[in-house]
């Protein structure tokens, strides 16, 4: 994304907006917590395109290519039209962040022994399906090359410290995070800053959570989806038609935008997911948030 001027009040990861409706700036004052301002969203998608989609392009080279690639692209071409989903509350003023940042807990193998890690991506609003699996694939694997990632080494850190001074460290953090003085090397380790969480647990054969926002930090979405599964149609003939969907579960924080706008970005999303060929292409513009 083009290079920011910060501005007085602006933090290291977002810019403050400052032409708001009253009531919009206001809520972070009246709702003071993530959880007092979650909604949560529930849909599905029918797989016909996605799944044809997803083969071409692992006939085309990119060979762990799969659906959670086209949610994340999905997303990013979202983000790219309706930049309001990418604010964030911190300090109880509204941010529009700098770039798009997608936090998800991962594993090497799928097994219960396998100690799990956090990635955090970083994607750009004019990136293709093609760069969204690159640079997944790159996180991905930089996540598993040495002992440990940055997240888990910053993680292990903090655990060494005894109880009641841990208390205080994560107090201390929390303050510097409200008023926007956290250092970026911690930012960009940290699971608790980012655009969105998203989880994946049609690998583990079971349907989507309706996952917590968390309090500390300021991702304001966690998405999740399941696996396939099939329902039953009649079609305009009477026949029974047979239909595989995912469903998938947002829940968000409602102070960042209002239900006339998150409906709209609902619906775009749920187009590019319908018709997923339109991410090969970069949009032809990038829409810019409020000053």
């Amino acid at each position: 994304m083009a290079n920011i001027k910060r501005r007085f009040g602006d933090r290291k990861d977002g810019r403050k907006l400052r032409s708001l409706h009253p009531i919009e700036a206001l809520s972070p004052y009246i709702m003071v917590s993530r959880n007092d301002a979650v909604t949560y969203i529930s849909d599905k998608i029918d797989t016909a395109e996605v799944d044809r989609y997803v083969l071409a392009k692992r006939s085309s080279g990119l060979t762990h290519f799969g659906i959670l690639h086209v949610f994340l692209a999905g997303y990013v071409r979202v983000v790219s039209q309706k930049p309001r989903i990418n604010r964030f509350i911190s300090g109880q003023k509204i941010f529009a962040r700098n770039k798009i940042e997608v936090n998800m807990v991962v594993r090497k193998t799928l097994t219960e022994e396998e100690p799990e890690t956090v990635i955090k991506v970083f994607f750009e609003p004019s990136d293709t399906a093609e760069d969204v699996y690159n640079r997944f694939e790159d996180a991905f694997t930089n996540a598993f090359e040495g002992d440990e990632n940055d997240i888990d080494s910053a993680a292990r850190v903090l655990n060494y410290i005894p109880g009641l001074v841990k208390k205080f460290a994560v107090w201390f953090l929390r303050t510097l995070d409200y008023f926007g003085l956290v250092p970026s090397s911690l930012l960009a380790v940290s699971p608790f800053h980012g655009s969105m969480f998203i989880t994946s647990l049609g690998s583990l054969g079971i349907p989507p959570v309706y996952h917590h926002l968390y309090n500390i930090g300021n991702v304001p979405i966690f998405m999740a989806f399941g696996a396939k599964r099939y329902e039953n149609h009649l079609d305009d003939q009477g026949k029974i038609v047979r239909k595989k969907y995912v469903d998938y579960t947002v829940v968000t924080d409602e102070r960042i935008c209002d239900g006339m706008y998150y409906a709209g970005v609902l619906k775009l999303f749920r187009a590019y997911l319908a018709r997923p060929t339109v991410l090969d292409i970069p949009p032809l513009e990038i829409v810019r948030d409020i000053e």
